[in-house]
């Protein structure tokens, strides 16, 4: 259960930073530029998410209240699973999105390769 939650947040904020990194090549930045502001812009939201979600995991981590013990290893997983996606998403995801498009970052550097005469 906490595994289907953690990932469900991840994948999220992985689509979220990408699109945002999308929305700012099509202005026209480049793609180092474009996927530093995403992470800029994104960096709040995902940082509440994590932040409202290990909030409301503290009193299961800390077996507080009746019955808390039986799911005090799936809050302190979650909240561990919270904290290191956090890392990810924001420096692993776009790293890996862009060494992975390399290619296509090369071709829009070239540029078009003018009009199409038949």
């Amino acid at each position: 259960m906490g595994l289907i939650m953690v990932v469900g947040i991840v994948a999220k904020n992985g689509i979220l930073l990408l699109d945002a990194e999308t929305k700012f090549r099509a202005f026209g930045m480049k793609p180092e530029e474009a996927m530093i502001q995403a992470g800029r812009r994104r960096l709040r939201p995902i940082a509440m998410t994590a932040l409202a979600t290990i909030a409301g995991m503290l009193p299961l981590a800390f077996a507080i209240g009746a019955g808390s013990q039986m799911l005090q290893p799936l809050a302190i997983a979650v909240i561990g699973g919270i904290l290191i996606s956090m890392a990810l998403s924001l420096l692993v995801t776009p790293a890996v999105y862009y060494y992975l498009g390399k290619s296509d970052h090369a071709a829009d550097a070239v540029g078009p390769a003018g009009p199409i005469t038949r």
